[in-house]
């Protein structure tokens, strides 16, 4: 790559990050509804996570894993329960602030977490690399949006209107890096200038997260939402929280993972203040993980999973999607959570009531999906 290239692309990614302040909550705005995506990669196992307790063969199929946490549900509604770990979730669906969706599929047919994940993130009925659901809703909406993670990942790629961010672990030699950057830049007044504030930016960022575990979902989530707070065009953000391929000691691993999530779910809730009541926030996975459980007390890779939307945007308090069952005949190829519905289809539930995008524009960004008709966010006045 030619060095004014490489340059010019280093300093509009610190450009973009360096307009925000991490500092001052911007006041509510109607106008700009916030949207962010949670992927979990790695297969969660939605029946230890969004637990249909009223199934008589449930412990049938995992005599241990329900039999370990059967006793600390959290009951919600409709004989469902959520893990003992999902304590902020559990008081979100109290609030209305919750909405569970079971049973779903991206309608992905392998096994494979990575063709999974890439299926999940192109969003098309296919994999594409080069072309990512979020950024064709950010080519529609007009707007921005920033991934927290090392690299742009799939579902933000085809768009200069997307950008990643992630803390450095680097150590003081990184200052040494730093001043060899500003110093190739001399002669690039506007690179320099936005590389400065993008230093700046860091130097606050590091501030508000704790430097013993720069990477860890309560901490990330934290950053993206002060980034939101901070930047008027970024209306998007992307998290990724990995650990859920749990197909040996599940039980303590969920503990730990559902734990995590919670407490990450809650930071951006804390943050985000009165925008919490302008914001959405969807929760899903590649795909889920075998009814029975194995003989190492895990779980295998399955099929149909569980999605979580939530926020003070969302119309919530109620169990979306259709439970299927588990009796053996139920099962998807006798083994898994069969699938009834897709989760591209409740995303354009979703963003067509918070977005406000019309058909042509949700054709565009899943064009295999189709409308659900579901109420998902609060018909608020604008």
């Amino acid at each position: 790559m030619e060095r004014r290239k490489f340059l010019a692309l280093g300093g509009a990614s610190l450009a973009l990050l360096s307009s925000a302040t991490l500092g001052n909550p911007l006041k509510p705005s109607k106008s700009n509804p916030k949207f962010i995506w949670v992927i979990l990669r790695g297969a969660l196992d939605s029946l230890h996570t969004l637990v249909p307790t009223f199934e008589t063969e449930l412990e049938r199929h995992r005599p241990k894993l329900f039999g370990g946490i059967k006793e600390d549900l959290l009951p919600i509604s409709n004989g469902f329960a959520l893990h003992p770990a999902l304590k902020n979730l559990h008081q979100w669906y109290g609030q209305k602030e919750l909405l569970p969706v079971v049973a779903v599929s991206t309608g992905y047919d392998g096994r494979s977490h990575f063709d999974g994940q890439d299926f999940m993130e192109s969003g098309l009925g296919k994999i594409e690399h080069d072309s990512g659901w979020i950024a064709r809703a950010l080519e529609n909406k007009g707007k921005s949006g920033i991934a927290i993670s090392r690299s742009i990942p799939i579902a933000m790629r085809g768009s200069n209107r997307t950008t990643n961010w992630f803390p450095s672990r680097m150590d003081g030699s990184g200052e040494e890096i730093y001043q060899s950057i500003l110093d190739l830049y001399q002669y690039e007044p506007a690179l320099a200038n936005n590389f400065e504030k993008g230093l700046k930016m860091k130097a606050s960022a590091a501030g508000q997260m704790d430097s013993s575990r720069p990477g860890a979902f309560p901490e990330l989530a934290q950053a993206c939402a002060k980034l939101m707070l901070a930047d008027t065009t970024l209306d998007c953000a992307l998290l990724e929280l990995d650990g859920w391929d749990t197909h040996n000691r599940q039980a303590p691993r969920l503990n730990t993972k559902l734990a995590e999530l919670d407490k990450g779910l809650a930071a951006l809730k804390q943050v985000l203040g009165p925008e919490w009541d302008n914001t959405v926030i969807a929760v899903s996975t590649e795909f889920g993980r075998t009814v029975r459980e194995n003989g190492t007390e895990g779980t295998d890779h399955g099929t149909g999973s569980a999605m979580f939307l939530a926020g003070g945007a969302v119309d919530g308090g109620r169990i979306l999607g259709q439970w299927p069952g588990l009796k053996s005949k139920q099962l998807f190829e006798n083994r898994d959570l069969q699938p009834t519905s897709n989760v591209y289809d409740w995303l354009v539930d979703t963003l067509e009531q918070h977005w406000k995008l019309n058909s042509t524009q949700l054709a565009h960004i899943f064009p295999t999906a189709q409308a659900r008709g579901e109420i998902i966010t609060r018909r608020r006045p604008v």
